[in-house]
């Protein structure tokens, strides 16, 4: 009834703004991604992802010091893996003085109570750059959940608090879920990447782990990005399989998934705002086309307020320092 409701009243100050806000972004909102690579002393900044590193795990240790003092309480790991180490089978994922298996403990280390999650997926450790075992150009896949499960158990037993498959294999939540529970580690989680498109935002990504595929792309086991029925169905299946946390990846091009998850399911969701959206972000802002920070704190919000109970974002920091 105009005049007597004026939408406006509630937008007079920034007083009243943060008083009726209905979304906050907090540290406690993110998980941090952190690449790690082998040798000593080493710092590589990512040249598709400027501003973002590749840490030895000595440098891990400070970096993961500076994590927590700013309030950030989570990470996610990924390696990159040594040509001379990567074979079809993903020897090495299961090498348990592997890179990944020493940067779980070294995090813990550091941070006892830092909440680690570990990628799990052949793809670092693959000759040919895929998620899984290959066999005459096909990416097999009962194999691979075999593998995957052996992988997530190395990693429990360094000291992970969630394992995180990231491949797309069918069945796998269960495998690993039945593995962990035989072997006793009950209290180890699930971080399912169940929603996972075939994207072109993963290319940045792609470069800071030497992971791209050596041949055709991941079509065959990534979801279609046309198709929104089908991540419902997916993710159901992994919750019933034993998944704690299911994850929509990427991030921005999929709030309509996020949404339809949050109406759909009753168990925490995580959303990673990939490489491609950092680079796009950062590409833009330097050449003074976008106000960086502005940017990145709404489309923070924007996936937030659509669902996500967690973000993994290349951004925590710096939404850290712009909120703090």
């Amino acid at each position: 009834m105009y005049p007597l409701k004026r939408n406006r009243r509630l937008r007079t100050s920034e007083v009243i703004r943060s008083l009726v806000r209905e979304t906050a972004i907090t540290p406690n909102d993110f998980l941090v991604p952190l690449f790690v690579v082998e040798g000593k002393n080493i710092k590589e900044e990512i040249a598709s992802m400027p501003n973002y590193y590749r840490f030895s795990l000595d440098l891990l240790e400070k970096e993961v010091k500076e994590l927590w003092n700013m309030g950030l309480k989570s990470v996610l790991l990924f390696v990159k893996v040594p040509d001379n180490l990567k074979d079809n089978a993903g020897t090495e994922a299961i090498n348990a003085h592997g890179l990944m298996q020493r940067a779980i403990k070294t995090v813990k280390n550091v941070a006892p109570e830092m909440l680690v999650m570990t990628d799990v997926a052949l793809d670092p450790y693959s000759s040919f750059g895929h998620d899984g075992v290959v066999a005459d150009g096909k990416i097999l896949n009962d194999e691979t959940t075999a593998i995957l499960a052996e992988m997530a158990l190395t990693h429990a037993k360094a000291g992970a608090d969630f394992v995180a498959p990231s491949d797309m294999m069918d069945g796998r939540i269960f495998e690993i879920r039945t593995l962990l529970e035989d072997e006793g580690y009950h209290d180890t989680g699930i971080m399912s990447y169940s929603a996972k498109y075939a994207s072109a935002f993963y290319g940045p990504f792609r470069d800071a782990l030497d992971s791209a595929p050596g041949f055709g792309d991941k079509k065959t086991y990534q979801m279609d990005p046309a198709n929104r029925d089908e991540a419902i169905r997916e993710t159901l299946m992994d919750i019933e399989e034993g998944a704690d946390i299911v994850m929509v990846k990427p991030g921005l091009c999929y709030l309509d998934i996020v949404r339809d998850l949050k109406n759909e399911i009753h168990v925490p969701i995580a959303v990673y705002q990939v490489s491609g959206e950092y680079a796009m972000i950062k590409a833009a802002s330097e050449k003074g086309w976008l106000d960086h920070d502005a940017v990145v704190m709404e489309q923070l919000t924007a996936i937030k307020r659509a669902g996500a109970n967690m973000i993994a974002s290349y951004f925590a920091k710096d939404a850290v320092k712009l909120i703090s």
